[in-house]
């Protein structure tokens, strides 16, 4: 299916992987696969060794200090719901670090209309249950958000502030460096959705002002699906049991940790706390081959390669009245994503006709994005979205334009 397949979904996962991948992962498995931490023979060290060398990869990946706050996860999603309900513990809240709030409000949360459903449906849940209280900024019509209506949302119990680093519809990569400033200034915790950067653009939670990064290993960054990870800051609540419930950041799930089976609650020390059972070791292995390909490869240059590609696809319909693209005109502001539609057809006719008449995997709806969708005036139907990445090529760009010409001919 694949050899005959022209792939412009990236921004869902990457394909085809990074070389080298699959054979990390093979390799692992015939060789290490024992579970870390759980025993002290050789291949019991060998797969504890494998996930600490990943993990330092990726501290050093995103210009971080600690790597034991570099806590593997499933995906993006369970790394975001682990940030975000880590810090929004559920009992009395408390006010946002050296913020003038009054301990008993519900601490305040600030996003935006641009987010995934897995920073919009975790918040949305909790302010309906009453946990928190919940403010959307929007954006502009180039999918843009203005750093100054998140500094005017901010309100005497603002506890934190989340938002994606580039819209996973439009591509827009969006100025995380002054909303980390304005977090900074205001003593908030600054929680990035890296989802569609990780990989691609180059991050510095230090530059960032970044207190928690999430972020999934099967994007941009060309590992398999079933991987990701939490960078959690220093700033971020403690995991002591030493403090109260409203000041500890709450593990998302709990269990086993192999090396500390004595203690009744889960151990306090990083990774574990947020570590509980036996992590994705195969997955991470193949993590760790996608990063070594990233780093020989370069950020930059990739970023470059995706831009182009976009700008090909903007250039060509941007003007055509049978089209409309959404978002900025100006590649150079994006990521590798860039969503259209054809006036005289629906997104889902669409992606059907591309992939049964030519071929072309494409990505129409609403990419778990109802928000910017409804913004834009595409819900429900949605958008067609193109997401080319590293291994795509002008050739295979050629052809899609040549399709959906076609289509809207």
């Amino acid at each position: 299916m694949s050899d005959s397949l022209i792939y412009f979904d990236n921004a869902a996962t990457s394909f085809p992987k990074a070389p080298g991948v699959n054979e990390a992962m093979g390799k692992f498995l015939a060789e290490d696969a024992a579970n870390p931490g759980r025993a002290g023979h050789r291949m019991a060290v060998a797969a504890e060794n494998m996930l600490d060398g990943v993990r330092l990869k990726l501290t050093r990946l995103f210009d971080c200090d600690d790597p034991s706050r570099m806590i593997f996860t499933l995906n993006g999603t369970d790394a975001l719901n682990m940030a975000i309900k880590g810090v929004l513990a559920p009992g009395p809240p408390a006010p946002a670090p050296g913020s003038s709030g009054v301990v008993g409000s519900l601490p305040h949360v600030i996003t935006s209309e641009l987010e995934h459903n897995s920073v919009s449906r975790p918040l949305q849940a909790m302010a309906d249950r009453g946990q928190i209280e919940l403010t959307r900024v929007g954006f502009d019509e180039d999918g843009f958000i203005d750093p100054g209506d998140i500094r005017k949302a901010i309100q005497p119990n603002t506890r934190l502030i989340v938002l994606t680093h580039a819209s996973n519809v439009l591509g827009t990569i969006q100025d995380a460096a002054a909303v980390g400033a304005i977090a900074r200034e205001h003593d908030l915790l600054f929680c990035l959705d890296a989802a569609q950067t990780a990989g691609v653009l180059p991050i510095s939670v230090k530059e960032l002002n970044v207190d928690l990064l999430a972020f999934p290993g099967h994007k941009s960054l060309l590992g398999p699906t079933g991987t990701g990870g939490l960078y959690m800051g220093e700033r971020c609540p403690e995991s002591s049991l030493d403090v109260d419930d409203a000041s500890r950041f709450n593990p998302w799930r709990e269990g086993g940790t192999g090396g500390d089976s004595s203690t009744p609650t889960q151990p306090a020390d990083f990774p574990h706390y947020l570590e509980g059972g036996t992590p994705n070791t195969v997955g991470i292995a193949g993590l760790g081959a996608g990063i070594d390909f990233i780093n020989q490869h370069g950020i930059d240059k990739a970023l470059a390669h995706e831009q182009a590609l976009v700008a090909a696809l903007i250039d060509r319909f941007a003007d055509d009245e049978r089209f409309v693209v959404y978002g900025t005109r100006d590649a150079k502001q994006r990521v590798g994503t860039v969503s259209i539609n054809i006036k005289s057809y629906d997104a889902p006719d669409v992606g059907s006709i591309l992939d049964d008449s030519f071929g072309i995997a494409v990505r129409p709806g609403l990419h778990c994005a109802p928000y910017t969708h409804r913004r834009l005036g595409t819900f429900p139907d949605g958008a067609v979205r193109i997401s080319p990445g590293v291994f795509n090529t002008s050739d295979q760009v050629d052809q899609l334009i040549e399709a959906l010409d076609q289509i809207a001919g």
